[in-house]
């Protein structure tokens, strides 16, 4: 059974979306409906669910800045909506599935196999994830496991220079001059490392403590290897030179 919650502005618009969602009962089961997106992040975050039917036209907050506001994106988002220009934004926003209201039984039937799939596929890699994620911390400690492009990439912690946040994902700037992009916030990051080399230095950057060059005092900044300019976050200033 589905765990789904719906989020939408117009009241007629979720009750119509859970009349169809009915015909599906024992397929899908609808926990809550918002109709105010702040209500809606908060009960998101706190929550286990497998799917979030998402209207895009809101009025204080549309479903993107509402995707943006999530602690974690673990389940399959559908796109509602009555614009079709949305589309390409949706699938950019790894969005499912996409309905245009008024939504078409088929196209809902179609949805909710295609959640399925996703879902028994997500857990299937999640599985494998942690198994190898485990194996490489149990046996090899100086490495990391990362799930990004369809692969895991098994990353040696003293490669890494920072990470930066940006969003719902992270890039890892490694001392290869290369760029990983994983869709991972950066608070999930930071849990793999070990916090004697890194240091949350800034709300958008984690740092490895082993490639520090210099620390600009006046202007609040570190450089790393390779000349990278890091800055430093006032409230963790204090805590970074701890680490010294």
């Amino acid at each position: 059974m589905l765990r789904a919650i719906i989020v939408d502005d117009e009241p007629k618009a979720i009750q119509s979306l859970s009349w169809e969602l009915s015909n599906f009962d024992k397929d899908i089961e609808i926990i809550n409906t918002f109709t105010e997106a702040d209500k809606a992040i908060k009960h998101i975050n706190e929550s286990s669910i497998d799917c979030l039917f998402l209207d895009i036209e809101m009025p204080t907050m549309d479903g993107f800045q509402l995707l943006e506001k999530l602690n974690k994106r673990d389940f399959a988002v559908v796109i509602t909506t009555a614009y079709n220009e949305y589309a390409i934004k949706a699938l950019k926003n790894e969005a499912i599935d996409y309905l245009l209201k008024p939504i078409d039984t088929d196209d809902l039937e179609a949805t909710i196999n295609r959640i399925k799939n996703h879902n028994n596929k997500n857990n299937s890699n999640e599985k494998f994830e942690k198994i190898l994620s485990s194996f490489t911390q149990k046996f090899n400690r100086r490495k990391i496991t990362i799930n990004t492009d369809g692969k895991l990439i098994f990353l040696d912690q003293s490669e890494i220079l920072f990470v930066e946040s940006d969003g719902n994902y992270c890039s890892i700037h490694t001392t290869l001059n290369k760029k990983i992009v994983v869709t991972k916030k950066l608070k999930e990051i930071n849990e793999l490392l070990p916090d004697e080399h890194f240091f949350r230095i800034h709300n958008s950057f984690v740092i490895n403590l082993n490639k520090i060059k210099e620390f600009l005092k006046s202007d609040g900044y570190v450089i790393l290897e390779d000349n990278h300019k890091i800055p430093v976050s006032r409230q963790r200033k204090s805590d970074f030179l701890e680490k010294f």
